[in-house]
């Protein structure tokens, strides 16, 4: 009997259980994103608390720090249900298996574009669509579900079937090796959900920006187009920097050695407060003082400098490994995954965590200029918490049945079996 190992893309979508051997999911990322969520429940509840309390009413959960504690419980519940679902089915291994992938990136499209005709606006963007709003109030994020399917659509869409051309040698058989017939395509239509997501929120769309780069190159695409497309990206920041005030401000208030700390340095010099006066082991959970009115969003982009405040550097930097932990994960799926798709997902979405919560620390650490960038299943914020709940169950369904482990740790050397040299 044969003791190769299957490919998940070889497993039939409605196969048996009993075909299906291996464990049902990668329990190592669900446990870190557990407790990345139960520590952003904390800490969201104590950046909270203000001099006449912190209201407990479930009658108006959407209206009081409960509202993270539901999201983040939804957000677990979501991600283990799909790291039980088979990553297939998102999959474009066939030619009519492209109407999923094009559905979720029809629906983010869709999504970005309504925003900006009856979007909600809060302070000075249009970032969130209502769902409801009686007797619940209840929004979501459409830039929260478009970095997601962003990476599930070009996960599909470069590792899709192509007709194989018998003038080009085997390792040019790769769609992205031509700019017309896999470059382009990828390209442009990352390009326009990266431009609807600018918009409104630029550090979101930076953060897409610089996956789509990344992703295309781990596929296989040729360095004269990435160098180009990374070209016409810079211009593309460049122009949306310009079409908001603000932000011009921010980057010379970043660029300036001396900000004002009363105008546009505001922010990053109270954040930075915060973190220098909570020394090595902090205030103590609940006793920090920047969140009294001093630090602007110190529960949502700065909660950060709220957890340095409270609990020190050293729980600074316990966050940051557990974030490495996740991305160290991740990253070992990317390397055990024998399906070209299956490792185009898996180093998409662990780069869209890891670049995320790297945006972030740098925001509050004044490394780069202040953007609303929340840190991932940690910051307040119902559609962050779930959508990237989401996606870590995606993650974590590729470690399950559908993909074992291949046999030699060089089987799966290639995401699309492509070279570079040109």
């Amino acid at each position: 009997m044969s003791t190769t190992p299957q490919r998940y893309a070889d497993v039939p979508v409605d196969a048996p259980r009993a075909a299906r051997r291996g464990p049902l999911f990668d329990s190592g990322i669900v446990l870190l994103v557990g407790v990345l969520m139960a520590l952003g429940v904390t800490m969201v509840y104590s950046a909270s608390v203000t001099l006449a309390g912190a209201e407990l009413d479930w009658r108006r959960w959407w209206a009081t720090p409960l509202r993270q504690c539901v999201f983040a419980l939804a957000g677990f519940l979501g991600m283990l249900v799909v790291a039980h679902c088979n990553p297939r089915w998102l999959a474009w291994e066939r030619p009519g298996d492209g109407w999923r992938p094009m559905t979720l990136y029809g629906v983010a499209v869709l999504a970005l574009v309504a925003l900006q005709f009856i979007g909600q606006e809060a302070l000075g963007a249009r970032r969130a669509l209502v769902v409801l709003s009686e007797p619940v109030a209840l929004s979501f994020q459409p830039a929260e579900v478009a970095k997601v399917v962003l990476v599930i659509w070009l996960a599909a869409l470069l590792s899709r079937p192509v007709m194989p051309r018998r003038s080009l040698a085997p390792a040019e058989q790769n769609p992205l090796r031509s700019f017309r017939r896999g470059f382009l395509p990828a390209f442009l239509s990352a390009g326009l959900l990266i431009a609807l997501t600018g918009i409104e929120d630029f550090g979101t769309a930076a953060l897409m920006g610089v996956l789509t780069i990344l992703m295309l190159a781990i596929a296989g695409a040729r360095w004269l187009h990435l160098g180009g497309a990374g070209l016409l990206g810079l211009a593309g920041g460049v122009l949306l920097i310009c079409l908001r005030e603000f932000r011009s401000k921010r980057l010379l208030a970043w660029w300036s050695q001396e900000p004002d700390r009363l105008g546009e340095g505001y922010q990053i010099y109270q954040s930075l407060l915060a973190i220098g006066s909570g020394g090595w082991f902090g205030r103590g959970l609940g006793a920090g003082v920047q969140k009294y009115g001093y630090l602007p969003q110190d529960n949502n982009d700065f909660i950060l400098a709220t957890i340095c405040e409270e609990l020190g550097i050293a729980g600074g930097i316990v966050v940051v490994a557990l974030f490495i932990l996740l991305i160290w994960r991740g990253w070992r799926l990317f390397e055990r995954v024998t399906d070209p798709f299956g490792r185009l997902l898996a180093a998409g979405l662990t780069l869209l965590v890891g670049l995320q919560a790297a945006l972030n620390v740098a925001v509050v650490t004044n490394s780069v200029p202040t953007k609303g960038i929340s840190l991932p299943f940690v910051s307040a914020g119902g559609s962050g918490v779930l959508f990237l709940g989401l996606a870590a169950g995606l993650l974590a369904s590729l470690g399950g049945p559908w993909n074992p482990a291949p046999s030699s740790p060089r089987q799966t050397s290639g995401v699309a079996g492509a070279s570079r040299a040109d």
